[in-house]
């Protein structure tokens, strides 16, 4: 382990590093970003990045939030991105630590454009998505031989906050699973609208909240009653939903429930 630990690169002062810090689990961490929380001078962190998380940083690591929630005040993207260049340029190991993964549905394409247009030095660490890991813990196979060789990730709002202007006919048709993020707003609409072009109402759907923490909970439910089923749940996001015949497997597979379960007895 020292070996590898040694052979992590430097954090560079006047640098950023943009890291995924996975879908909640401090477990599931790199080691390139568990490095990276010690070293850096300040910590740019979103709003799901959690408090066990947020305590491996070094002792005179400053923390900054930066979180970005739907439907309630939140930092503006542009307003992110230029303290990013400021803390640089002021020397400082800056790491800017996203959910999940930067470059999937996290802007963190836009931030590390803007720094390479101000000659910026930065790196990128991935991390584990949530449509990957959220799945795994919530005992869902994100591809499976009997069920599916394909899966589309989509977003649940564009730029706007709209529902996205995709190719849904082809997505209800074409795609044996959908995994959605950042869907809730807009769960009975999206669900409409595969229906519409063809997706069967009684197709599979779980709805995962806070996934991957002891707050994990699942709403297993079918395509023509998510919407409702949700709203009845009264569980609030973040919410990551999947749809397809894998959600089927979960029965048989839904492993993390066992370790809350123990946790709640002891």
């Amino acid at each position: 382990m020292d070996r590898i630990l040694k052979n992590i690169p430097a954090f560079e002062p006047g640098s950023v590093w943009l890291v995924g810090a996975g879908p909640g689990d401090a477990g599931l961490l790199t080691l390139y970003a568990y490095e990276a929380l010690r070293q850096a001078d300040v910590l740019v962190y979103d709003a799901l990045v959690g408090k066990d998380i947020l305590r491996l940083t070094g002792p005179n690591t400053l923390l900054e939030y930066a979180g970005k929630r739907g439907g309630k005040p939140s930092a503006k993207q542009q307003d992110i991105t230029e303290r990013l260049i400021i803390l640089a340029k002021e020397g400082k190991r800056v790491l800017r630590l996203k959910g999940g993964d930067p470059y999937i549905f996290g802007r963190g394409g836009e931030e590390a454009l803007t720094l390479a247009a101000h000659n910026i030095p930065f790196r990128v660490i991935p991390g584990i998505s949530s449509g990957v890991g959220g799945l795994a813990y919530a005992g869902i196979p994100l591809t499976h031989r009997d069920t599916n060789s394909a899966v589309t990730f989509l977003t649940g709002h564009d730029a706007t906050g709209e529902v996205p202007n995709v190719d849904w006919e082809h997505i209800a048709k074409g795609s044996p699973v959908i995994v959605l993020y950042m869907a809730l707003k807009h769960i009975q609409t999206i669900c409409d609208r595969l229906i519409e072009f063809g997706r069967s109402p009684d197709d599979s759907v779980a709805v995962i909240f806070k996934a991957t923490t002891e707050e994990q909970n699942v709403v297993v439910t079918d395509l023509q009653n998510a919407a409702r089923d949700v709203t009845a749940s009264g569980l609030k996001p973040p919410a990551l939903i999947v749809i397809g015949e894998v959600v089927k497997l979960r029965p048989q597979l839904d492993w993390f429930s066992h370790f809350l379960n123990q946790a709640e007895e002891n």
